[in-house]
């Protein structure tokens, strides 16, 4: 195998094609006497990507290896009965405000919001029923870009206890490059705040392969936000000299179990990087992955401030897969754009920190990319 370094110091193996792709749609289950619809985008190189309108959930990624072999690189489930059970939040759209905010309330304009505590003392990804557990309306659409799935859904005011009616619209697109383009677009009639992310735990090796311990990762982040026992930042602090910096290419395992404050009592990475000063019009680089045995590779690029590193510290092995396989400990990692967690109450706080206040008149807007790829032998 190549030094680690020499990995990201290859060329990627660029596709590029004129073609539109397709796209298909068939019946994903029931729920709530609901039927619900699976979508599925595919390009010229077989690249596929699964969506279904129930939380907008990236159910299956199939791309190749550096011979050309198919796996599906996100862990998930066959049919919408099962997301409906109950999950981690498997490939979905989270929010109103992806991760946490602390003892779930905030305040807007001198009004306390109180929000559920589904997380210890602290709200978790939009509450007990967020955006990952509604039906979506979907049209599917062929654009020069390639097949795109448009996502739209009106969160009613005080829903989970959040200010104002939002419209979202959430936007999936396979590039002919092999890449994954969600754009979030929203407004809202009051003062309220935001923050949208996909949840897609990615496996490079395929969903069910064991763990992504050996997957080697660089983040382009100087800065982290350092937690405390309940997830919340207590500011912002250099990765320099810690096990958290990711600015060289490491191996996600060679350091996950050092004896350090963030890293204690088993907790491993789940923390927000600051891969950007604020946000961008344009996405940009925010981290790499390559998984050195088959050498897959992805590439996050976004408009986003933060990008949040988690490694299935939570995945326990009671979790069997769409392949019949169970889920075990850290077999998955998932790298979330967004702005910092508990940014309703530290934005004003904390040196760095991006507001996610969305005011009447305003439109939030998001892009992020999942670019995959492969790098030779």
């Amino acid at each position: 195998m190549k030094p680690i370094s020499a990995l990201f110091l290859l060329p990627l193996m660029t596709i590029t094609s004129a073609s539109a792709g397709t796209i298909t749609s068939k019946d994903f289950g029931q729920i709530n006497g609901q039927t619900v619809q699976l979508y599925t985008l595919t390009n010229d190189h077989g690249m596929r990507v699964s969506i279904t309108n129930y939380g907008g959930i990236i159910t299956e990624i199939v791309v190749p290896d550096r011979e050309g072999k198919m796996a599906d690189v996100t862990l998930g489930f066959n049919k919408a009965e099962d997301y409906a059970a109950g999950h981690p939040y498997f490939g979905a759209i989270t929010g109103r405000y992806a991760n946490r905010i602390a003892a779930g309330k905030f305040s807007l304009d001198g009004q306390e919001y109180t929000l559920a505590k589904n997380n210890g003392e602290n709200h978790l990804h939009g509450g007990l029923k967020g955006l990952d557990k509604q039906i979506w309306k979907a049209e599917p659409k062929t654009t020069p870009a390639g097949p795109s799935l448009v996502l739209q859904h009106t969160s009613p005011d005080g829903d989970e206890g959040y200010p104002g009616n939002l419209a979202m619209t959430v936007t999936y697109t396979l590039t002919a490059e092999n890449g994954i383009e969600i754009r979030y677009e929203a407004t809202t009639d009051k003062p309220t705040v935001l923050n949208l992310t996909n949840h897609a735990y990615f496996n490079l090796a395929g969903e069910g392969s064991g763990t992504i311990l050996d997957h080697v990762i660089r983040i382009e982040a100087e800065r982290f936000a350092p937690t405390d026992a309940g997830g919340i930042p207590t500011g912002l602090a250099s990765v320099e000299g810690t096990p958290l910096d990711f600015r060289k290419a490491t191996e996600i395992g060679a350091r996950v179990g050092e004896s350090h404050e963030q890293l204690t009592a088993g907790k491993g990475y789940d923390h927000t990087f600051v891969v950007a000063d604020s946000r961008s019009a344009e996405p940009k680089l925010a981290a790499e992955v390559v998984e050195p045995k088959s050498g897959r590779t992805l590439k996050v690029l976004t408009t986003e401030p933060g990008l949040q590193f988690y490694i299935g510290n939570y995945l326990d092995g009671s979790v069997v897969g769409k392949s019949g396989k169970a889920y075990p400990y850290r077999s998955g990692l998932c790298l979330e754009a967004q702005v910092f967690p508990d940014s309703p109450n530290l934005a004003e706080r904390i040196a760095g920190y991006t507001s996610a206040r969305l005011n009447p008149g305003e439109v939030y807007r998001q892009t992020t990319v999942y670019q995959f790829g492969v790098v030779p032998q």
